[in-house]
């Protein structure tokens, strides 16, 4: 009985991680579809998209599974936060599955004007479904894409361990989903130059192979033609880890325990005063 009902609880967080993650997608690769192939919309109207996209999949997953909606969190929380080892690979299939489905509706939707705007289907809407160095366009190198991406990831973890430390100061009323989302948007705003700003193995990972099955016969490589997919895979997993483990090494060990008296929690208040 036990058992089954631990089976009944991992598939729970299964289907909230994808379903979290399609919901990410939706958004996030229909914006750019709608920018690349109609031009609607800019690169702002992007980085907002991919924000309320991570808002809306939160707030979908949040309850049942945490929302980790990103391999790179699942694996971080899993070396700091006591996490489950034994469902980062579950959790990081689902959220792969969960891009990939999302990413086929995408296809499907946009097909006709994605074809308009590029017969080929080549390197010019590639970008819409993966990263790419340089957005595909300017000459960004593999390790400075692959550098970028480590950056890009570590502060995605450091801010979303800050606010969601219960011992730290996190947004109440259940806004942090909102205030993760806007953490997106302020990354895709500064650090989508270099790679795209993938900072998550599913979102990336899913929809190349998705875009690989319906025509991209490029989506694995670069513009230079050079293997990328990993890029985008390797080192937002490096990044997290190191984000969550600078988080810990310079705010998480120096905050009060969760059963320390409130007052001990206000800085520079001394806890004996309240006694």
């Amino acid at each position: 009985m036990v058992e089954r009902l631990k089976a009944r609880g991992l598939l729970g967080e299964l289907a909230a991680e994808f379903a979290g993650t399609l919901i990410l997608i939706l958004f996030g690769v229909g914006v750019v579809a709608q920018v690349a192939a109609a031009g609607i919309g800019d690169h702002d109207s992007i980085a907002w998209a991919w924000g309320l996209g991570v808002t809306l999949g939160v707030y979908v997953a949040a309850r049942i599974s945490g929302a980790h909606l990103n391999p790179a969190v699942t694996v971080a929380l899993a070396v700091f936060k006591g996490f489950s080892w034994r469902k980062v690979l579950p959790y990081s299939l689902a959220q792969t599955a969960g891009a990939f489905v999302a990413a086929l509706v995408v296809r499907f939707n946009y097909s006709d004007a994605l074809t308009a705007a590029d017969p080929g289907l080549t390197i010019k809407t590639q970008g819409v479904f993966s990263t790419l160095p340089g957005n595909g366009t300017l000459d960004v190198g593999t390790w400075a894409a692959f550098g970028d991406q480590i950056i890009g990831t570590a502060i995605l973890l450091f801010l979303i361990l800050a606010l969601s430390d219960a011992r730290n100061s996190p947004p109440a009323a259940n806004l942090a989903p909102f205030v993760v989302g806007l953490v997106v948007v302020a990354i895709g705003m500064a650090w989508g130059t270099n790679a795209g700003y993938a900072i998550n193995p599913a979102r990336d990972f899913g929809p190349r192979l998705a875009s690989f099955l319906t025509g991209y016969e490029t989506a694995f490589q670069d513009q230079y033609g050079q293997l990328y997919f990993w890029v985008p895979i390797v080192a937002p997993l490096l990044g997290g880890v190191l984000g969550a483990g600078l988080y810990q090494v310079l705010i998480g060990r120096f905050l009060p325990p969760e059963d320390e008296p409130e007052a001990a929690r206000v800085p520079g208040k001394n806890a004996y005063e309240a006694v």
